[in-house]
């Protein structure tokens, strides 16, 4: 008779982890969803769980353009950061030797 492997306690503990956006999160992904600010605020709110009014200052802070897009384009935090390239190498397989068999 064959016995089926037991799992370790540990793996009957297991929780997902939920960490809300944190407001300037939520106001960016608003900007991306909508241009109109009164949605933008309404859909922070939203994300984040809160009441609009603690939501607005930010929003309308993030909404008044810059002095850097002015000239250019403004680094978002989605650009900001560092590129990553992922790439996948297949394995490599021994070549047989044309003298050994």
């Amino acid at each position: 008779m064959v016995q089926k492997p037991t799992r370790s306690p540990e793996w009957n503990r297991r929780r997902t982890r939920h960490d809300p956006p944190s407001v300037e999160e939520a106001v960016t992904a608003a900007q991306g969803l909508t241009n109109n600010i009164d949605s933008q605020i309404e859909i922070a709110a939203q994300l984040m769980g809160l009441p609009e009014d603690e939501v607005r200052p930010v929003a309308l802070e993030a909404s008044v353009p810059s002095r850097l897009s002015a000239g250019g384009t403004a680094l978002t935090p989605f650009k900001a950061g560092r590129t990553i390239t992922v790439e996948r190498r297949s394995h490599r397989l021994p070549l047989a030797k044309a003298g050994h068999r």
